[in-house]
This record gives C-alpha cells, structure tokens and sequence, in this order.
C-alpha cells in the first residue's frame, strides 16, 4: 500500500527555484511563502510536497505559486516538512508531468525529489537505464537521478543519493524529502546557488537568501560546492563531503540577471553588485549624453551606477506596466511594436531632444533591443547610446540558464559594431569580463556563457530527446 496521499490526479511530476522547510509547525505555509519570494526563477509551475513522519503529501500544477496554493490545498498539505518548487523549462517541456517535486516509490520507501540546474550526462544515463528496463514518465533530467537511485546499492538514503548524484555530471542544487529525512546537496563545482537558514528552532533551504526574508528567517550560510546535509527524524543536522574535490564555479549570471537584486550570493550583494557593474561600465564605455535611463527593471541598479558615476540626471525614460499577462489582445489596426509597447511605454516627456544612454543587463538576440531603440527614438530622442552591464553572451548555457542556442545569440556573430547597426543604436558597449569580476568580487566563477569556458563537459552532445508527452 503507498504510503504518499497525492492531491493532484496526474501520476509523475518535474525543474529554477527550491525552498525547504525543517520541523516548523507552519511548514506548508511558510514553504508558499518562501516559493512565492522565488517566483522569479520560474513561472511555468509550482509544488509543494509535506511530510508528516509517516507519509508525504504532494501538490503540484502548471502556474505561478499564488494561483496554484489556494489555502483550501495548503491545508491539505499536513507535516511539519515540505520541499518547494518553481520551474521553468530548461530540460523537458512546459508539461505537468515534468513539474516538480517528484514523488517516487522504491526499495528504501517514498521519496520526493526537487531540482535546480541541468545534468550534462542526462540522456546517456537515461538510455543506459532504458536499456535496463526503465519505464521514464517524464522528459526532464531528474527523473533520471530517481532511477539511479532505485538501483543504488546503498543501505540508506544518504548513501543512496550520494551514489546517484555521484554518477551525475552538471550541475545540481537538489533537495530530497522522504517520510523520515530531508537532504540538501549542491554540485561539486557549486553552479547553482543553494543556502541555509534558521527560523526558530526550524531549518529552512533555499536557493535564494531572499525567500528568508519573507519567512522571518535569518541566513547562516551558503551551502558549499560539493557538500550534502541531511536531517534525520529528529531534526538533527548531518554534514557530508561524499564527492572529489573541485574548483569553485558558482554561476557569474545569477550577478548580472538571474538572482533577484535583494539577494546575498557568496557573501556578496546582488544589488550592489549590479550597481558596481554599471560603474565600471561607465568608465569602460563613456560617451557624452544628456541622461541616463534603464530598461526596468532588469537595468535599473547598473543604471544608477553609470549615472552616479558619471554625474549625469538617471531618469525614468521607460515605464513598465506591471499587469502584463500571459496573453492579450492586440488592436485590428497595426500598431509598431505593439508587444514591447504593452511592457516598455516611452516617456516622451523625459527623452524628447536628449541624448540618451539606455543601461540593460545583458543583450541575447537583439530583436527586443531593435524596438526598444526604435521606440526611444519614436519619442524624440537625438542620439541611442545602449551599455550593457554584463560582456557579450556568446555560448549557449547547460547548466541551467535559459539561453538560445550559439548561433541565436548576437553577439556569437556580430561584432559590437555590428550589433548597433543591427539594433539602430549609435553606439553600444559592454562590460568586459575582468569588470565583471571586480564588480562580483570574485574570481574562478562560471563563465561559459560570455567566454565559452565550460567547466564541465557536455557528455550528451547531439543527442536529442523528442517525446509527445501531450495529455500526460
């Protein structure tokens, strides 16, 4: 007989924000809270799973976390433990059966499983284990780790995962619940974000330290490279270093875009951090120009730092609706760059006959770019200058960030120059790499993304997994 009470009528579920809670009489509740202060690592779903010592209660749906938890299923949700999850699709496909946590059943028991990052090595192990006879209900990469453990040899759950996470390549920050235990671990190289705090006499996990804050919870610390903590029935923590050894490569893009502003990453403020980024920028690529504005928000903290530094008036030129949904319904008569328009409204008021220094975070393709320049100038701007507080993206990410393939991204083909012709922009520069790191303060991060410099291997490459998972 299962001994895990599922709310949701689907059988299996999947990845980038994870959220855990640890003997706190609220934890159901507290988990919403703390998923609903990582909503921006992903939209596309949530889940909660809740133990009560003995069995695990699950709940998950495609949707953000204020519209999947309604307090009629948090009630539901019974247990002084929970795991969250908030996904958005970077392996798999927008589907409910790839949203997570998992819930699975096997020798050692129930066990839920949810995951931030993206293994490298995923479809070679997924049809080694299909050559075994394994049954997949998903297309993610996680689901892969729960078969590995199934075949583990291990005499217990730590010993179980550590044999499964052992065998995987990429990067992972993951967290496991099972009836009697949760366990955290992070990657070897620390890809992904993952840290620990305390509310009370509680545990609490999260990807990021800003989910604490919404709890009334206080950091303790980053959860380091290669580390597994597991907590027993009781509530007493255990520290684990099941895995070699290897250098620091924490993800420099959580800094320039990812994490939210409010965020501490290794010690360092995100906010502040992306104020530097703009400050050096300033000096790297000054121009003379009347003001400067953002593209909010992913702009304004590196805004304020060009400006600041530059001791030019930093102004709001773009106004972003904030009640954009999913969906609209555009006019019958045309209207140029409508999309962009119903997001990023030009002031004309504040950028008519100026020259303007438009800061953004990271430029990926340009098409976006393109009307937001042509909108600006729309308004009367003289001159479109565009700084970016992050180096060129030119290499796809496989650890977890959602980018384009290489040949997507503009700055794999265009020069600088090139890109300002293409986006109409007088002129255009980036952050260079070294001033990156100053503004970070840190060195030996992951920087794939911008120098091609992957630290770990992409061992599926050219392989390409297609399933119609449509009504699953």
């Amino acid at each position: 007989m299962s001994n895990v009470t599922d709310l949701t009528s689907d059988r299996f579920h999947d990845e980038c924000g994870l959220f855990a809670i640890i003997d706190n009489a609220e934890a159901a509740n507290l988990a919403y809270l703390g998923l609903h202060g990582l909503q921006h690592r992903g939209q596309e779903s949530a889940g909660l799973v809740t133990s009560d010592g003995q069995t695990l209660h699950a709940y998950r749906r495609l949707g953000l976390v204020s519209d999947v938890f309604t307090p009629d299923v948090l009630q539901k949700l019974l247990g002084p433990r929970a795991i969250g999850h908030v996904r958005y699709s970077t392996a798999g496909g927008t589907h409910l059966s790839n949203t997570q946590p998992f819930v699975v059943h096997f020798r050692h028991g129930s066990m839920a499983v949810a995951h931030n990052g993206n293994l490298t090595n995923a479809l070679i192990l997924r049809e080694e284990m299909e050559r075994l006879g394994a049954i997949f209900q998903s297309t993610t990469d996680t689901e892969v780790l729960v078969h590995l453990m199934a075949r583990s040899g291990g005499l217990d759950s730590v010993e179980t995962i550590s044999q499964a996470l052992y065998r995987a390549r990429g990067s992972y920050s993951i967290l496991f619940l099972t009836p009697k235990m949760v366990v955290a671990a992070r990657d070897p190289h620390g890809i992904r974000p993952l840290c620990l705090g305390r509310i009370g006499d509680a545990w609490v996990i999260s990807s990021e330290s800003v989910a604490f804050d919404l709890v009334g919870a206080t950091f303790e610390q980053d959860i380091a490279p290669g580390e597994l903590i597991a907590f027993d029935s009781e509530g007493k923590m255990q520290r684990h270093r099941p895995f070699p050894q290897k250098p620091n490569r924490s993800c420099l893009f959580e800094y320039v875009y990812f994490a939210r502003p409010d965020t501490q990453l290794d010690g360092r403020s995100v906010y502040h951090a992306r104020k530097e980024m703009g400050a050096i920028l300033s000096q790297e690529h000054p121009v003379e120009a009347d003001i400067v504005i953002p593209i909010p928000d992913s702009g304004t903290p590196a805004a304020l730092g060009y400006a600041q530094k530059t001791a030019l008036p930093f102004e709001m030129g773009l106004i972003r609706s904030h009640y954009v949904g999913r969906t609209f319904i555009e006019p019958k008569q045309s209207i140029r760059n409508f999309g962009v328009m119903l997001k990023l409204n030009p002031s004309r008021a504040v950028l008519d006959g100026k020259r303007v220094i438009v800061v953004d975070d990271s430029l990926v393709r340009g098409t976006t770019s393109k009307k937001i320049v042509e909108n600006i100038r729309r308004a009367g701007a003289k001159e479109v200058h565009i700084r970016i507080s992050s180096p060129p993206i030119r290499h796809a990410c496989r650890y977890g960030i959602d980018t384009p393939t290489d040949e997507e991204l503009i700055a794999h083909s265009k020069t600088p120059e090139e890109t300002a012709a293409y986006i109409g922009a007088d002129s255009l520069g980036y952050l260079s790499l070294k001033g990156l790191e100053r503004a970070v303060r840190s060195k030996g991060n992951c920087t794939a993304c911008f120098s091609g410099d992957y630290p770990i291997d992409f061992h599926d490459e050219g392989r390409i997994l297609q399933l119609n998972l449509e009504g699953l």
